[in-house]
């Protein structure tokens, strides 16, 4: 399992906290992408720092169709953010001096018992420092003052940043197969969690140790034990809905990285929509076992033809994930779902099988002899040999003579092959394109 670090970045609106995670994040591309009408052009992005890896958090400041008065909008963001967030980076304008937000903001935090970086930005130049000695008085510990634009003094800020953060060789000895429930508001996660934990044959017992509220469940299935990881649930009624929106999308986020096989919730009755893509296109970015479960599907109108259309709609609008099989269920009538315990349990056997090299290598030269790659800039393209070096998800070596010229469009036809050859259904994979033989080109 990977752990997903996540680091919150708070504070009042203009005190640099955008500048600021665009520093953190750096080259590392951005998970959520730009929401027209929303202050935040990126929500979440990948940081790293001393062998810890995270996911940072910015909250932006007040919603521009927020009714709610500022001090409000604040705080709703701030608590979100300290309920997710494993470590906190609290920012202020050294420019500025402490305001009446600033305070409100750090007695949440203080109250919050979590780990709280103090950041002092805009002290671009050494003789501002001094402005932060001011903000020793909100009672958060050691001030950083620092400036997010150049980057000065990032460094010391990003040492305590990390102190609670897990590192990558920190290991879950728990091998349970782990599903997680995602999707967009109101599509059922709920229900469909509250019915495949209320069968008869299903044991209900909350996991210890979890690291966020009790939204894991242990389901037994057949004598088997899986843990149902359900992202619908929160603890307090937002006030603001885009806030709703950011709760929502970090439990998803953390879900898909915690699990083996995320089942992708969607409305039959509205069809696949904008954030259902985006959530499928995450699961598969973290290359996780994916099942897309058609919910509500004892609402529609339909004949026999009526789950062919739409099948086949789904793989026209995602072309690249047309190996994600849907299950149409309704949660309210338990239709189908027992399904969907069995083939996440077929996904990850899939997930974690290994092909010789041997078998490799004969299937797929083969392949490529018959449609070998195209030449580029004259330059003839050989792929020499294959071998998987990965499970879990699966990850192929292809080695050739010129890795980086190889198109798309090829890579995407030996995927095909691949998975032609091997089943693989429900199961991103991961190419890999070495240079091989090089004093022979």
């Amino acid at each position: 399992m990977q752990f997903m670090n996540v680091v919150a970045i708070v504070g009042r609106p203009n005190v640099g906290k955008s500048t600021l995670f665009n520093r953190l994040v750096g080259g590392h591309e951005a998970i959520f992408a730009e929401e027209p009408g929303v202050t935040r052009d990126r929500l979440y992005g990948r940081g790293d720092w001393a062998g810890r890896n995270f996911t940072v958090i910015d909250t932006g400041g007040i919603m521009p169709d927020s009714e709610d008065v500022f001090d409000v909008a604040i705080r709703e963001q701030a608590m979100i953010a300290i309920d997710e967030a494993d470590s906190i980076i609290f920012v202020c304008d050294g420019r500025t001096g402490i305001t009446g937000i600033d305070e409100e903001i750090a007695h949440i935090l203080l109250r919050s018992g979590k780990h709280v970086t103090l950041v002092v930005n805009k002290c671009d130049d050494p003789k501002y420092d001094m402005n932060s000695y001011e903000f020793s008085s909100l009672g958060l510990g050691e001030v950083f003052a620092m400036s997010a634009l150049s980057g000065r003094s990032s460094g010391d800020m990003l040492d305590h940043v990390i102190i609670p953060l897990a590192t990558d060789e920190e290991e879950d000895t728990d091998e349970r197969l782990k599903i997680a429930v995602v999707g967009r508001p109101n599509v059922g996660k709920s229900s469909l969690c509250n019915a495949l934990l209320g069968k008869e044959r299903t044991i209900v017992t909350p996991i210890a140790g979890t690291t966020r509220d009790a939204i894991d469940s242990t389901l037994k299935y057949y004598g088997e034990e899986m843990v149902l990881i359900d992202t619908a649930g929160l603890r307090r009624q937002s006030r603001i809905k885009e806030n709703i929106e950011m709760f929502s999308i970090i439990r998803t986020q953390r879900a898909i990285e915690r699990c083996d096989v995320a089942v992708v919730v969607i409305d039959a009755t509205l069809g696949i929509e904008m954030q259902d893509k985006k959530i499928i296109n995450d699961v598969v970015t973290a290359r996780k076992g994916i099942i897309i479960a058609v919910n509500k599907w004892d609402s529609m109108e339909k004949d026999h033809k009526t789950a062919d259309a739409f099948t086949k709609k789904f793989q026209e609008d995602m072309r690249t994930v047309n190996y994600a099989p849907l299950v149409y269920i309704s949660a309210l009538t338990k239709q189908r779902i027992t399904k969907l315990p069995e083939m996440a349990k077929e996904i990850q056997a899939r997930r974690t099988t290994r092909v010789t090299t041997g078998q490799l290598n004969a299937a797929l030269l083969e392949d490529i002899s018959r449609t070998p790659p195209p030449a580029v800039s004259g330059l003839d393209l050989r792929i020499n040999f294959i071998t998987q070096t990965a499970v879990a998800p699966p990850t192929f070596i292809f080695f050739l003579n010129h890795p980086d010229l190889l198109p798309d469009a090829y890579k995407r036809f030996l995927e095909n092959k691949l998975r032609e050859h091997y089943d693989l259904v429900g199961v991103p994979v991961s190419f890999l394109f070495r240079r091989k033989n090089k004093e022979r080109d």
